[in-house]
């Protein structure tokens, strides 16, 4: 067998050996220039597909289909998902809805429409997508021909698709979810989405009053009750922003409060952040206190919204009579040093705020969904508390004076993204390639000889393995060998 394979061996090299001998440079330079073309391509369309879906071309085929032939397990696969005892990893947070989230019909069509550019990242709408679906369908839709029409349009891309199948579910009965996209999506102003969402709430409510009866019968009517809740939590938020933006607040308020109290398990909303901002505009501090005294719990999750308004109570005590210089001479006093660990904690919790609050970065029309702690948050909640910051006087400048003595963790910052490896990889080996090609167009004969001598360094090992069995077998075998 080791007679057989050395033979082969010794084909293989000599056939490699007249073949390098019979190259030109014009072979070189076509094989260069060929690999950095594809290279080159390969490159724009992993730049193209990263810059619209937000991740490499390459990696997501690797990931989706190459790994199970190969044996390998989907890291988000729900074997792996739950960590042990049920513990929840820290570092890795899903989206959430901003609380203040704005009209996805209304302000950021308006933006479009004047600077004609699109406000939300295909990302954003993604998970627009997956809420909608998630809060306003249920296994029973293709009981019901409207909530079957509407169910295939939350999952339609084509935002005309969606209208046009929300005016078709309608002309077959008064359907609540197609009023809410109605709302969403072809309402130019907020008066016309708040008639709307009116429509949808008399829908809505005759849906949850029939679910609610029949909710115990099975679980298919259970799910049905579950949706209707939830959609009718939905529009009644709707309808108190609606009312928050016309400047309505005291009827905003209102609204907000018979929610919470009519439904106080449902946090997925955050009802009670828009609850403070609207109080914090009727300059209600006595109600925005007894708010935080109630959702500024150590059992409950924090956000900025909450930690920064705590602060902003405790900072208004003392902002507007205090001074660095008077400070650093007679010490703190107790109410301020009050403000200022406040303040610490909540720079502590997201760090990013207070930079868009001194207005030391600029503000962007916030997106749908925000990460806890992160630089989406901060911009979120600076959009809409800045101004309330504002009318407190002084208390941007302790702010100003005190947040940067904070030590503060490591947190993600939005929007910013790592390029993929891939993309790095092509991006090389496209520089590489064309550099190669360069150089053979214009020193072909030197470059042959490099290439040669490479190929040569390449094929050393083999010829060296070669040289060993000639030495080990007898001469009369090998010559055997050679005649055959």
């Amino acid at each position: 067998v080791a007679a057989l394979t050395s033979l082969f061996s010794f084909c293989v090299s000599s056939s490699v050996s007249m073949f390098l001998n019979t190259l030109t440079p014009k072979f070189y330079v076509a094989l260069t220039g060929t690999s950095s073309l594809i290279s080159g391509l390969i490159l724009i369309f992993e730049w193209w597909y990263f810059r619209k879906y937000g991740t490499s071309f390459i990696e997501q085929v690797s990931v989706s289909h190459l790994r199970p032939l190969l044996g390998g397990v989907d890291s988000s696969s729900p074997s792996n998902s739950n960590t042990s005892n049920g513990e929840a990893d820290s570092n890795r947070q899903s989206p959430l809805l901003t609380p203040a989230v704005h009209w996805t019909g209304q302000e950021p069509n308006q933006y479009t429409w004047v600077t004609g550019r699109e406000p939300l990242t295909y990302y954003d709408m993604n998970l627009s997508a997956q809420d909608h679906q998630t809060f306003f369908t249920c296994d029973s839709d293709h009981l019901r021909p409207a909530d079957a029409i509407m169910q295939k349009a939350w999952r339609e891309r084509n935002p005309q698709a969606r209208i046009s199948a929300a005016h078709e579910a309608l002309e077959l009965e008064d359907c609540a979810t197609a009023y809410i996209l109605l709302a969403e999506e072809e309402a130019t102003t907020i008066m016309e989405a708040e008639r709307l969402f009116k429509q949808a709430l008399k829908a809505g409510e005759g849906c949850y009053r029939r679910s609610q009866q029949l909710q115990h019968h099975g679980t298919q009517y259970e799910a049905q009750h579950r949706r209707d809740t939830n959609v009718l939590v939905y529009i009644k938020r709707r309808l108190a922003m609606c009312s928050r933006k016309l400047g309505r607040t005291r009827e905003a308020v209102k609204m907000m409060r018979d929610l919470m109290k009519e439904f106080p398990l449902l946090s997925m909303f955050n009802i009670h952040e828009n609850l403070l901002e609207s109080l914090l505009e009727l300059q209600n501090y006595a109600d925005v206190q007894a708010v935080l005294a109630k959702y500024d719990d150590i059992s409950l999750p924090k956000s900025a919204t909450i930690c920064y308004t705590a602060a902003l109570l405790k900072a208004r005590a003392v902002s507007d009579k205090f001074s660095p210089e008077a400070a650093s001479r007679r010490g703190l006093s107790t109410a301020e040093m009050n403000a200022v660990e406040a303040i610490h904690r909540a720079v502590e919790f997201n760090p990013h705020v207070p930079k868009y609050l001194l207005e030391m970065k600029s503000l962007i029309l916030p997106p749908e969904h925000i990460l806890k702690r992160g630089d989406s948050e901060a911009i979120a909640y600076a959009f809409f508390h800045l101004q309330h910051w504002k009318r407190v006087e002084g208390a941007l400048n302790l702010l100003h004076c005190t947040w940067e003595g904070t030590v503060f963790h490591e947190v993600s910052v939005y929007p910013k993204k790592e390029l993929p490896f891939f993309i790095l990889f092509t991006a090389g080996l496209c520089s590489f390639t064309a550099m190669l090609a360069l150089l053979t167009h214009q020193f072909p004969e030197l470059m042959g000889v490099f290439a040669k001598a490479f190929l040569s360094t390449l094929f050393a090992p083999l010829n060296f393995i070669m040289e060993k069995v000639e030495s080990i077998l007898p001469s009369s075998l090998w010559h055997q060998l050679t005649r055959i």
